[in-house]
């Protein structure tokens, strides 16, 4: 399997949405009830549905979360052997307000990490997709609208 990251993407190649999200220094992963893994959360995308939809659709589905300011970081391509490749959307999304989990949720809990336990829904995917985040974090590319707006009160 191979994992390729891209700055622009087809709109109508985009598959999927998958979210890093953030609450202060930790990371908001997610357990299905079906599995004993942790996953980042995300999902396929609804007919008619814009990407940043499913984005936020996904994460506040999956997590409870109400407010965030999220971010694309790149679109990224699933590339197996025999397999037509797979395109999806990867966010950032600095949490502000975490409720419980939506009645009905597929998730079953969700935690708070410093980094990415060993037992992940798709190991060979998710590290990479979190990587990809931090170099963009780390790059300077995002600046918090709260940020902005407690340096304009000053």
């Amino acid at each position: 399997m191979k994992i390729k990251f891209y700055d622009q993407a087809l709109d109508s190649d985009l598959k999927y949405a998958v979210i890093c999200a953030r609450v202060g220094e930790k990371w908001l992963l997610c357990r299905h009830r079906e599995r004993q893994t942790w996953e980042l959360p995300g999902g396929h995308r609804e007919p008619g549905e814009d990407i940043h939809e499913t984005a936020a659709r996904e994460l506040r589905e999956e997590t409870g979360v109400t407010e965030c300011q999220m971010e694309p970081v790149a679109a990224y391509g699933v590339f197996q052997d025999e397999e037509d490749p797979s395109f999806g959307a990867l966010f950032f999304a600095d949490v502000w307000e975490l409720n419980e989990l939506p009645e009905g949720s597929e998730m079953a809990e969700c935690r708070l990490m410093e980094a990415l336990p060993e037992a992940l829904t798709y190991p060979e995917i998710q590290p990479l997709l979190l990587e990809q985040v931090q170099r963009w974090l780390d790059g300077g590319n995002f600046r918090s609208v709260q940020d902005d707006i407690f340096e304009l009160m000053m």
